[in-house]
């Protein structure tokens, strides 16, 4: 396959989420010319605001935070160099969940959950939108979040299923024909956070002397994350991490400049955020390098 023949296609839940566990490899298939689409699935109404003097934006006093965050993925896609965004349904058709932390660190649904929230929507009609991009887009390779989420959010773990029926219909002849010719996707894969880089950066950050970053994590008992028994693919990013911190800070009222993430780039770089991982869902596992991962989502196709 020829990579302007490459098609790749990003399912999240929030503005952020995509630039957070897929940053280096949407910017390198990018630059080298395969077709990237994402799809946001709320404007991510519910978040924290990390900037103070855009408190006001918050559900609790504006409710204003949605189109901001619009704006903040607009630009985080320009620097990653991505065209084709887009919000399932369009703009504001699905509203953020909101969410709440349990106990064992992990995300939960909120106490209370508006009717009009991508965590009520009905499976089939969100999926159904999907398979329209599906079958217009037409990519070899989709990548979301796995069954938990990847830590629980209720709009993640919705992200999942809808990604994945999505899929599944998208591919069915008799399904829907006036949602487009069908499309089967060859891999479909489920971005991972792999424990042991996780624990190294938070490893390093204790040693360097931060006791205060995932203040109360244990690097040896993390709540969520995958051991690497579970990776099957790694893309190596490390040209692009810049990039990826430059996207990251357009998402300005979601990530602090002096929080986790940038603690840990400002520690250990290239080393946590040059390389993004992978489980595959469906598929053939393509050609592996020497640790057994393969470097690239379209091999094998």
């Amino acid at each position: 396959m020829t990579t302007p023949d490459r098609r790749i296609l990003f399912v999240h839940a929030h503005p952020d989420d995509e630039t957070i566990g897929n940053g280096t490899t949407m910017a390198k298939y990018v630059a080298e010319g395969a077709q990237v689409t994402l799809v946001t699935c709320t404007a991510g109404e519910e978040g924290e605001v990390l900037v103070p003097e855009l408190e006001h934006l918050a559900v609790h006093h504006d409710d204003a935070l949605g189109p901001h965050r619009v704006k903040e993925l607009r630009d985080a896609m320009a620097v990653l160099g991505v065209t084709d965004f887009r919000f399932l349904g369009g703009e504001g058709h699905f509203r953020d969940s909101g969410m709440k932390w349990a106990e064992d660190g992990t995300a939960t649904a909120a106490d209370e959950t508006r009717h009009d929230t991508f965590w009520s929507a009905d499976l089939t009609v969100a999926s159904d939108l999907l398979v329209a991009i599906i079958r217009e887009v037409r990519p070899q390779v989709m990548v979301t979040y796995d069954q938990f989420g990847n830590y629980g959010h209720p709009d993640h773990v919705q992200a999942h299923r809808v990604a994945t029926y999505a899929s599944a219909l998208a591919a069915v002849r008799s399904y829907r024909p006036d949602l487009g010719e069908p499309w089967q996707v060859a891999k479909f894969y489920w971005s991972a956070m792999a424990k042991s880089q996780l624990a190294e950066g938070i490893r390093h950050l204790r040693a360097a002397g931060d006791t205060t970053t995932f203040e109360g994590w244990d690097p040896d008992n993390l709540p969520w994350g995958s051991d690497d028994h579970e990776l099957d693919a790694v893309i190596d990013g490390n040209d692009y991490v810049d990039a990826k911190m430059d996207a990251m800070r357009a998402h300005a009222t979601q990530i602090a400049l002096d929080g986790p993430f940038f603690a840990l780039s400002n520690n250990l770089g290239n080393e946590v955020w040059g390389a993004e991982h992978y489980r595959l869902a469906q598929g053939q596992r393509g050609p592996v390098g020497p640790d057994g991962l393969e470097t690239d989502l379209f091999a094998g196709l």
